[in-house]
C-alpha cells in the first residue's frame, strides 16, 4: 500500500513539474507573440506620423507636440501676427526660405507665412545653430534680450538668435537657417498630420 502511495506521489510530482514547465513555455511563447506587436526602438526613433486636432486652438495660442523626439510648434496666428510678417520680411535673413529648401521647408510652405494655411504655423522648435530650443516670445514690444520694436516671435536664449512669427531667422544672428517646417498635411479643417504629406511617406 505504501509503495502505491509512493508511486502515486511520484507521478503527481512529475505531473506538476510538467504542467509548470509547460506553463512557463506557454507564457514565454505568448510574451514573444505579444512583443511582435510592440514597436522596436528603431521604429520609435524613426517616428510615426502624429495626428493633431487643432479645433480648440485660439488665435495667438501655441501648442507643442512631439514628433521623432522633437518639439513641434503649432501656432494659431492672429490677424495682427500675420500683419507683422510683412514688416519682418525686410529684417530676416531668408525671407523666402530659399536656403536648404529641401531640408528645411517643403515646397508648399515656401511663402511669407511658411505654412499651408496662412494662420497656422507648423515648425520644429529647435534652433538651427546648435540645436537649442528657443522660447516663445509671442507678445510684441520691448522685452529683455529683445529689441524695442519686437513684433513677436521666438528667442533662442543660448546665443541670442531670434526668429519671427513664421520661424524666419533675423539677420546677423548665429543661427544660419530658418526653423524647420516638418512635412505635414490637413486631413480636415482642424486636423493635422505631422510627418506626412501628399509627397512624403515619412
Amino acid at each position: 500500500m505504501s509503495n502505491e502511495k509512493q508511486v502515486d506521489s511520484g507521478r503527481r510530482g512529475l505531473l506538476v513539474a510538467t504542467c509548470a514547465a509547460g506553463g512557463v513555455a506557454g507564457l514565454a511563447t505568448a510574451g514573444a507573440f505579444v512583443s511582435t506587436f510592440q514597436p522596436s526602438e528603431r521604429a520609435k526613433a524613426a517616428g510615426a506620423p502624429v495626428e493633431v486636432d487643432i479645433a480648440g486652438l485660439a488665435p495667438g495660442e501655441l501648442k507643442t507636440v512631439e514628433w521623432r523626439g522633437k518639439p513641434v510648434w503649432i501656432l494659431k496666428r492672429s490677424p495682427e501676427m500675420l500683419d507683422s510678417l510683412n514688416k519682418t520680411s525686410a529684417e530676416v535673413a531668408d525671407p523666402e526660405s530659399k536656403r536648404n529648401p529641401n531640408e528645411l521647408t517643403p515646397e508648399y510652405a515656401r511663402n511669407v507665412h511658411r505654412s499651408i494655411k496662412p494662420d497656422v504655423l507648423v515648425a520644429v522648435g529647435i534652433c538651427s545653430h546648435l540645436g537649442c530650443s528657443p522660447t516663445a516670445k509671442l507678445q510684441p514690444g520691448a522685452q529683455p534680450s529683445l529689441p524695442d520694436d519686437w513684433a513677436g516671435g521666438f528667442l533662442c536664449p543660448c546665443h541670442g538668435s531670434t526668429f519671427d512669427l513664421a520661424g524666419r531667422v533675423f539677420k546677423n544672428k548665429p543661427a544660419p537657417d530658418n526653423l524647420e517646417v516638418p512635412p505635414h498635411m490637413y486631413i480636415g479643417d482642424t486636423k493635422l498630420v505631422i510627418g506626412k504629406d501628399e509627397k512624403s511617406e515619412a
